[in-house]
């Protein structure tokens, strides 16, 4: 089955015990006995300079952070970072927030478990956002820029799988399964609502780079599972690595012409909207603007909506009348609407 089938398989009920076995339903006082996959681990010291291991812990539906306090017990066998282990523990409150103690850990056997599980995955029908942005390419009238994308996603048939489960950021906002997908087609979903409303737009400029504007972080971040920089990634940014990209594809089209090129990828470097954040040039036609707006709104309502979502699972949405707590990335404290 593959990752984007509706958020993986809905093979248990609501009435099914093992539930409880997904992190977002862990409590003050949870048993646990189940397989998860390991996203970090990193040795540290006590107070009394007794070694432990602090390890955070993954499935679909969120993370853990757990600690193993006596890491050479018969009990703990040696594992690494990524591996799926099976582990025994019992979960507690510690400031607020839920901690495993584990008791038991080994690594899980192959076939024991369904790796899907263990990723988080978009909520959208991948297969539904898939038709959506193939359409959006379909209706394309600029023949040079309609050539250019059919190229990169409908010719080549392995990327356009692979871009839509790839991930968009390593934690900050879409970092799931099908992420990259779902916030592509949102920004140029929007781009083409400005187009409508904003008649002196270049739609299929527009629309074009919208839909490519991301195309670097295929190679900026890493495959699931373990989704995380890359050299070139960090030595780059996904801004050069996706307007290198383009330009070798345009290059591959024949007699393009030099202004929609310059234009188009211009869109691309300008993406990010200021040099503060990232993009070497500011938007400087009202086609890059108009991305740049909608790409941050997109990564901005979406980090809200992933935050306030956490804090209705954790409970502080409930306890403090939808107040959620202080944002960094939003430089603001979050309130979910209670109206």
């Amino acid at each position: 089955m593959s990752f984007g089938d509706e958020v993986g398989r809905n093979f248990m009920s609501e009435n099914n015990p093992s539930l409880n076995r997904f992190i977002e339903n862990f409590r003050d006082g949870t048993r646990v006995n189940n397989v998860y996959l390991a996203k970090t681990k990193n040795t540290a010291l006590t107070k009394n300079g007794k070694e432990y291991l602090n390890v955070t812990l993954q499935d679909r539906t969120g993370t853990i952070d757990a600690k193993i306090w006596d890491p050479y017990s018969p009990g703990i066998s040696e594992f690494s970072v990524l591996d799926y282990v099976y582990v025994e523990g019992n979960v507690s409150l510690y400031n607020g927030v839920n901690q495993l103690s584990i008791q038991r850990l080994s690594v899980a056997r192959e076939g024991s478990f369904f790796p899907e599980d263990f990723l988080p995955v978009s909520k959208r029908n991948r297969e539904e956002m898939k038709r959506e942005f193939l359409e959006m390419i379909a209706k394309l009238e600029n023949p040079y820029l309609k050539k250019l994308l059919e190229n990169i996603f409908v010719q080549d048939k392995k990327f356009m799988q692979d871009f839509s489960i790839h991930s968009a950021a390593k934690t900050v906002h879409h970092s799931y399964v099908g992420g990259l997908l779902e916030h592509t087609l949102s920004v140029a979903q929007l781009c083409a609502f400005y187009a409508a409303h904003y008649p002196d737009l270049n739609k299929d400029i527009l629309v074009s780079a919208a839909l490519c504007h991301d195309i670097g972080k295929m190679k900026e971040l890493s495959d699931f599972p373990k989704n995380d920089y890359s050299d070139e990634g960090q030595l780059l940014g996904h801004i050069m690595i996706g307007y290198t990209m383009l330009s070798e594809k345009i290059a591959e089209i024949p007699d393009f012409p030099k202004v929609l090129r310059t234009e188009f990828l211009h869109c691309i470097l300008s993406h990010h909207g200021e040099l503060e954040f990232g993009s070497p040039k500011k938007p400087a036609t009202m086609e890059a603007l108009a991305l740049a707006f909608a790409d941050n709104t997109d990564a901005k309502l979406e980090t809200m909506r992933e935050f306030i979502e956490q804090g209705e699972k954790s409970g502080k949405a409930k306890e403090n009348a939808g107040w959620i707590g202080f944002n960094k990335l939003l430089e603001s404290n979050v309130r979910k609407s209670m109206f």
